[in-house]
């Protein structure tokens, strides 16, 4: 990607920190500025002090003491300004981005993550985002302020001396060389430990969600190892950074130094030899030297912070931008005549294909099966009907409209789907059926008898915790509220992706006869369990193998003909 896409698809996060702020930032740049006017005040009291002494200052001592009031009144000022907006101004930044960031997350495709880290996204709104608000927002003021000292110093030291200035500049070179050339290597060391915790952050989430696999297999040595290893490379980047921050702040201090030095060094020549420079001005010169070593030496600490936070905004965007439905035309949210796959065929890598030439008529109203072995195509299928991905030969039609031209919210308002890992929120069983949305109770009592809920609510209460992800709940528990979750959506179509796997027969029996009885749905089920009850009450069955359709009819005629789905359903009974 080009630094001109990069730099496009970054600008409106960039915005986000300062939309509906920027009275706020103006607030803390007038406190930058009256503190930054405060100090050169100062300083230029220090060379009328001085001069005084010498009795070659023009001002009286009350005089130089109502200015000196006049400052100090100036720094209480820019703190009371910068007290009350800095903080609304930092938190109300950091607040807009992380919203932008989590709504732009909720715009991705219904299957980003199948193909995606979300490791990335969980980086990004913790340790990325707190990176961002301590080295680039947090440094925004001060870095400001000392810009404007900079500026009035600059000019200070002007009509003190312009030639002792020009030294003065000429010194300023070697502290500005060395803030470009150490602040890209400082970026690159902050993107480094930013990829490493994201990668330790993949690791804690891999341990923690198959900590129950860990235990049975008596793993834990080893997943130690793995985490030592990812968190020592943290520890290896965040020593490397320190490093590199060190060599920054004392090659700068060292830059600083010598021009300090080498402009009093002059200054103090060009005193002795009674050219025109003044022991106050001499004194102000390295007074006001602090002001211009200020941006010098913050500006490399400021530019590397600025420029990890970008490169962590851009990692951030590029991941965003992908898995995005493109927009296409709005339908109509029912289903009238069915669906129809022709000639589908799809592959998750080049030259491996898994599925071939697919034909299947599912008819508005109807209830189909999808059975075979592993790996035949079943999933694949159901997920290239809710529009995971557009890189398919052939053609879906829904009434006719072709998938890739549907718009990905139409397609949401026509169809839902009943996974077999069914996610519970941490929250009440009514905020997991009506996911956290408003609904008629005529329309959640009808969703909840529909389910087979009725019995759980009645002894636990609709006000019952579900725990984390459900834990507090059956398999079954979890599998009716998703059934629930899609009744209430009152979607036309359903799909049904191995739902009752990890449920015993009873439980599975009672979820599949619930979706049966659901009249006016089409109804599309991926299942494993081929339960002759639940078979023979489908519309239709399709056996597939190897990514293509071998048979297909109702089970009667696929058991009459003896075939491959003969042989799947006779081996399952034995």
């Amino acid at each position: 990607m080009s630094k001109k896409e990069l730099k496009a698809l970054r600008r409106p996060f960039i915005q986000e920190l300062f939309r509906n702020n920027k009275f706020n930032l103006a607030m803390t740049v007038a406190a930058a500025f009256l503190g930054a006017v405060a100090e050169l005040v100062i300083s230029w009291l220090i060379k009328e002090v001085a001069d005084l002494i010498s009795g070659e200052c023009p001002y009286g001592f009350g005089t130089l003491l109502v200015i000196a009031g006049g400052g100090f009144a100036l720094y209480g000022l820019g703190w009371i300004l910068d007290r009350t907006f800095l903080s609304e101004f930092s938190a109300k930044a950091m607040k807009q981005y992380r919203e932008y960031v989590f709504d732009r997350l909720m715009e991705k495709g219904i299957q980003a993550f199948s193909g995606e880290n979300s490791s990335l996204y969980l980086s990004a709104l913790s340790s990325d985002v707190n990176t961002i608000e301590v080295d680039f927002i947090g440094r925004l003021q001060s870095t400001i302020q000392v810009g404007i000292a900079f500026v009035g110093a600059l000019g200070l030291m002007l009509w003190c001396s312009p030639f002792l200035t020009l030294i003065a500049i000429g010194f300023s070179l070697l502290p500005i060389i060395v803030s470009v050339i150490l602040g890209n290597k400082a970026a690159a060391a902050e993107k480094n430990v930013s990829d490493q915790k994201e990668r330790y952050t993949g690791m804690l989430k891999d341990a923690l969600t198959g900590f129950s696999v860990i235990k049975s297999f008596k793993a834990e040595k080893s997943i130690a190892g793995l985490h030592d290893h990812s968190n020592g490379a943290v520890a290896e980047a965040s020593k490397k950074r320190t490093k590199v921050n060190v060599l920054v702040s004392y090659s700068s201090g060292i830059a600083g130094a010598i021009l300090q030095f080498g402009v009093f060094f002059v200054a103090a020549a060009l005193a002795l030899s009674g050219r025109g420079i003044t022991a106050g001005t001499a004194i102000v010169f390295v007074q006001l030297l602090n002001y211009v070593l200020g941006p010098i030496q913050a500006f490399p600490t400021f530019f590397a912070g600025m420029m990890s936070a970008f490169g962590l905004i851009d990692k951030l965007a590029g991941a965003l931008s992908k898995n995005v439905p493109d927009e296409g035309r709005q339908i109509p949210p029912r289903l009238t005549e069915g669906i129809s796959v022709k000639n589908l065929a799809f592959a998750y890598e080049e030259g491996k294909p898994v599925l071939r030439d697919v034909d299947m008529e599912l008819r508005a109203g109807g209830c189909y099966a999808l059975v075979g072995g592993s790996g035949s195509g079943k999933s694949t299928i159901l997920n290239l009907l809710m529009a995971s991905s557009k890189n398919y030969r052939g053609e879906i039609l829904y009434d006719g409209h072709e998938l890739k031209t549907v718009s990905a919210g139409s397609l949401y308002d026509l169809v839902s789907m009943i996974q077999q890992n069914v996610f519970v929120f941490n929250s009440t069983i009514r905020d997991n059926i009506t996911m956290f949305s408003e609904f008629p109770e005529e329309e959640i009592d009808r969703a909840v008898r529909l389910s087979g809920l009725k019995k759980l609510i009645d002894e636990k209460g609709a006000d019952y915790l579900c725990g984390e992800n459900g834990s507090g709940l059956s398999g079954g528990e979890r599998q009716r509220i998703s059934i629930a979750r899609a009744l209430l959506r009152k979607t036309p179509v359903l799909f049904v992706d191995e739902a009752t796997a990890s449920l015993d027969a009873q439980t599975s029996f009672e979820v599949l006869d619930a979706i049966l009885n659901l009249d006016g749905y089409t109804r599309v089920i991926v299942t494993h369990d081929l339960d002759e009850s639940i078979l023979r009450r489908c519309t239709g069955l399709f056996a597939l193998r190897n990514g293509e359709v071998s048979e297909q009819g109702t089970f009667g005629e696929l058991m009459d003909r003896k075939g491959y789905f003969y042989s799947l359903f006779t081996v399952s009974q034995g």
